[in-house]
C-alpha cells in the first residue's frame, strides 16, 4: 500500500480490521471473506506526528509498524545515484530503442551534488528527458533544470551542511583569487573538476565575480 498516510480517517478502521481479524466484506455484500495476506505499506509522512495530531489512528499505526524500514532521502545517500542513473538510462533507452553507453564524469558529479528535493522520482524524470534528448550513445541530461533551492535566513544554531559547503568553497575561491580552473584554481584545490564546481557554485548562490572582488580588496588591504 503506497501513501498509507493519506488514507482517510473513515477508511482506517476497515484496514485495521483486515490486519487484526484477517477478514472483510465487499462493498454491497454481507458475506465475510477471510484473507491471509502480507501487507507492505509505505509513506513519506511522519505517522508518529500524525498520530499525535489525531490525523492517523494509533492502533493502525502500531499494527503497521511491525517491521519498519526507514529509507533515507536520495540526498542522504549520494553513493546510490550512479547506479540509479545507469539503471534509469538503460531502462528508458531500451524502451525508446536507443543505446546509452557513456555518462560523462562531469555529468555524474553534477547529479551527485544535487539535493534532489523531488527524490528518486525527480531523478527518474530527468534521466527520461535526457534519453529523449540524446541522439547518440552519450547521455546529456538538461542540468540547467536543476534549480538551487531558495535560501532562507536561519540562525547560526541551525546552520546546514549546504551552508558549510558554501563557506568552504568561498574560502577556497578567495585563496585562489577567484580562479576556478588551472593548476592553482579552486577546482584543483577542492579535488573537483571545473564543471561540477561551477554547477555547485550556482546551486549555492556563489557569484565568482563577487568573490574575486572581495579577495582583491582583502589583498589590497
Amino acid at each position: 500500500m503506497d501513501e498509507v498516510g493519506d488514507l482517510p480517517l473513515e477508511l482506517q478502521p476497515k484496514l485495521l480490521r483486515i490486519l487484526q481479524e484477517q477478514e472483510f466484506e465487499r462493498l454491497g455484500s454481507t458475506r465475510t471473506i477471510r484473507v491471509n495476506v502480507r501487507v507492505i505499506a509505505a509513506t513519506n509522512l511522519n505517522l508518529v506526528e500524525m498520530v499525535r495530531e489525531r490525523g492517523f489512528r494509533a492502533d493502525l499505526y502500531f499494527r503497521l509498524n511491525v517491521f519498519p524500514i526507514s529509507l533515507p532521502a536520495l540526498r542522504e545517500r549520494s553513493e546510490d545515484i550512479s547506479d540509479l542513473v545507469w539503471h534509469f538510462a538503460q531502462k528508458f533507452a531500451a524502451r525508446m530503442s536507443k543505446s546509452i553507453e557513456v555518462i560523462p564524469d562531469d555529468v555524474m558529479e553534477a547529479l551527485r551534488f544535487y539535493d534532489w528535493p523531488g527524490n528518486i522520482g525527480e531523478l527518474q524524470n530527468l534521466i527520461e528527458r535526457a534519453v529523449i534528448l540524446s541522439n547518440g550513445p552519450v547521455l546529456r541530461p538538461p542540468l540547467c533544470e536543476l534549480r538551487a533551492p531558495v535560501r532562507s535566513s536561519e540562525p547560526a544554531a541551525t546552520r546546514t551542511l549546504a551552508d558549510a559547503q558554501r563557506d568552504h568553497i568561498v574560502e577556497v575561491l578567495r585563496n585562489s583569487r577567484g580562479k576556478i580552473s588551472g593548476e592553482n584554481g579552486a577546482a584543483a584545490r577542492l579535488g573537483m573538476k571545473r564543471t561540477p564546481l561551477q554547477y555547485r557554485m550556482r546551486k549555492l548562490g556563489i557569484e565568482q565575480k563577487r568573490v574575486f572582488a572581495t579577495a582583491l580588496a582583502l589583498a589590497q588591504n
